[in-house]
């Protein structure tokens, strides 16, 4: 418990001394926030990075503050498996309707692929590449939606994902969405900015 404790306050202080550099005006808005993913405006990214900005956005006020900031930062470097699903089916409802259809789940596909592409994913995930979008979420909707009612629902999503290993490998940077925190982190420390 005290290990955890001196994590989270060295973490704390590293995060906000970060919120502040790269917010100065206390709030971090969605252009700032794309920023930091490196994804521009009008890119196929841009949907998907304003989902996670508003599934951050708590409060729904079009701006992160450090609260919320820090509660994200949380949920993704030490949540819950069960937390971490719940965030990306959040991230995948772009119209927040509580369910996730076939659009919306090619929407995420052709995102993540090109994502993929871009960093060079590993040799394993390389047949993933092989399949198209439409191949890719026939096979989801296969597994995940339990009613073949062409919607999965949050519950499905999580018994649909946590019982399939090929689901939980294809999600993996978006059940831990942690990748780019530690490298930034790791970047201050290393340049002391």
């Amino acid at each position: 418990l005290n290990q955890s404790m001196s994590w989270m306050r060295r973490e704390s202080k590293t995060c906000l001394w970060s919120f502040i550099q790269e917010c100065p005006s206390g709030s971090l808005h969605l252009h700032e926030f794309r920023r930091m993913f490196g994804v521009k405006h009008d890119s196929a990214e841009a949907q998907y990075v304003e989902n996670i900005f508003r599934a951050f956005d708590m409060n729904h006020d079009n701006t992160m503050d450090f609260m919320e900031y820090v509660a994200a930062l949380h949920l993704v470097l030490r949540g819950r498996i069960e937390d971490k699903l719940r965030w990306s089916f959040k991230v995948f409802d772009g119209d927040n309707n509580g369910y996730l259809d076939q659009q919306e789940v090619t929407k995420i596909i052709r995102v993540r692929i090109i994502y993929k592409i871009k960093k060079s994913s590993a040799t394993q995930e390389r047949d993933l590449l092989d399949m198209s979008p439409d191949q890719i979420c026939e096979r989801i909707f296969r597994d995940v939606d339990i009613n073949n009612d062409g919607e999965i629902t949050l519950e499905e999503f999580l018994q649909g994902v946590q019982r399939s290993l090929w689901l939980q490998d294809f999600l993996h940077l978006d059940i831990n969405p942690s990748a780019w925190v530690k490298r930034r982190l790791s970047e201050r420390r290393l340049t002391g900015t």
